[in-house]
């Protein structure tokens, strides 16, 4: 028979373990729930944005002309800050390249957009704020911010708040914050001080060979460079120009500060132009292709990009018109899907609770018949050729960045929602069906502007 000092111990045992699986199921429902696939035009999130897009404000003037300044500042911190992206690297060793904030302003005498673009990863919602809000105290007459960056993989951080901006992005550096926004708005100075009377032009080059989809290797890419080219009254001449591959030359290992290709590629384009700015494309899915080793390799690739864009006989096609539009639209979402099984997320409150909050939007700009959109989603260029087609037939060229004051992870085709890919399985945060979704909003936008 069993001893009653033996029952009291196994029924002890049971106990304890009776608290463990309540505790593990506890746990696991309060930190984990089921991906929910409802079709998103059956959703709050879709109405609450379709209703917004049908009633955008677009603030809209016609002056006959356009007026533009440009200019840049250094915002290298001034001692050694952590490297970002990968895993946390510490911080950097040495500088390889300054890096810079670069500002375009853009508009009439009514209204001014002012082009924002960092040598950095990304604009982080907590470093837009502190931007905006210095422009603001400066008494600077812009309108609107267009904050885009060259997503260089080599690049500072430090702007980022919350558990996961503290593990992988530096955390918050307040004299980084406070550097950037500074020297940001001492080149907005300048730009203002230096508008002129503007002519526009755009092109497009094709460089396909340098570029290729990163997920799905015969899926498709979107091949071109997109230039807008500024001449103003006085002689001078800028470019802003967009590509989508991704800034990822220099390996995850190196220690060094560095825009990588962007950095060079600006460089080159300046012993032909006066200003150049690169503003990251639709870089969601594609890298680049390129040869060599260590920071050559990054060289290299600017010098034949530069090459393409040299030997290219394709005309700047004048833009149209003289009217300058601009809006913002709030871009509402389904809850946070960050998956860690194919049908299994994490709840949204542990996930806000590690990522922090991050509200989606997008920028709408226009000039002529040049049309900007700018995604907090890094958006995948196998939607572009679509896109484009549509802005095409309604009379106007397309140019769609990322990375603009908001990030909300990977925007990919749907087909890729279940594959077992980092972008679609670690970074897609919003889904399933945020690549339809951001999609159609992006064909609404295009409709919608060219109709007002």
């Amino acid at each position: 028979m069993v001893s009653t000092t033996a029952r009291s111990l196994i029924r002890s045992v049971l106990r304890i373990i009776g608290y463990l699986i309540l505790f593990v199921l506890v746990l696991a429902f309060s930190t984990l729930t089921f991906v929910d696939w409802t079709p998103y035009q059956e959703t709050a999130y879709y109405r609450q944005t379709v209703s917004d897009l049908e009633h955008l404000h677009v603030q809209s003037s016609d002056n006959g002309f356009f007026l533009a300044g440009w200019s840049q500042a250094n915002i290298t911190p001034d001692s050694p800050k952590p490297l970002i992206p990968y895993k946390p690297r510490g911080g950097y060793e040495f500088v390889l390249d300054s890096v810079y904030v670069k500002t375009l302003v853009l508009g009439n005498t009514e209204q001014n957009t002012a082009f924002i673009n960092y040598e950095i990863l990304f604009v982080h919602p907590y470093l837009a704020h502190k931007v905006k809000q210095r422009i603001r105290d400066a008494g600077l007459p812009i309108d609107y911010v267009y904050f885009t960056t060259t997503h260089t993989h080599s690049g500072f951080g430090g702007y980022s708040p919350g558990l996961i901006g503290r593990l992988t992005m530096g955390g918050v550096d307040e004299d980084v914050v406070e550097k950037v926004a500074k020297q940001t708005v001492l080149s907005l100075r300048v730009s203002l001080s230096a508008l002129d009377t503007v002519s526009l032009s755009y092109r497009k080059v094709r460089a396909a060979e340098l570029v290729t989809n990163r997920l799905i290797a015969n899926d498709p890419t979107d091949p071109y460079i997109r230039e807008l080219r500024l001449q103003t009254k006085k002689g001078k001449t800028g470019i802003l120009m967009t590509y989508s591959a991704h800034s990822t030359l220099l390996p995850s290992g190196y220690m060094g500060l560095s825009g990588d290709y962007p950095y060079y590629l600006n460089q080159l384009r300046e012993q032909e132009v006066d200003f150049s700015m690169f503003a990251s494309g639709t870089v969601g899915s594609h890298r680049p292709v390129a040869q060599g080793e260590g920071p050559q390799k990054a060289i290299n690739y600017a010098a034949e990009l530069n090459a393409v864009l040299t030997k290219d006989t394709t005309a700047h096609r004048q833009i149209n018109g003289t009217q300058v539009k601009s809006a913002r639209l709030p871009v509402a979402l389904r809850k946070a899907h960050y998956r860690i099984s194919e049908n299994l997320r994490l709840r949204p409150w542990l996930f806000e609770w590690a990522f922090g909050d991050s509200p989606a939007h997008m920028d709408i700009h226009q000039v002529g018949n040049l049309l900007f959109i700018s995604s907090s989603g890094e958006l995948s260029g196998v939607f572009y050729e679509e896109w484009e087609n549509a802005a095409q037939s309604l009379g106007l060229h397309l140019i769609v960045t990322c990375f603009n004051g908001g990030y909300i992870g990977y925007i990919t085709p749907d087909e890729y929602y279940g594959e077992k890919l980092y972008e679609v399985r670690d970074m897609n945060f919003f889904g399933p069906y945020n690549g339809a979704y951001h999609h159609e909003l992006i064909t609404r936008i295009i409709a919608k502007v060219a109709l007002k």
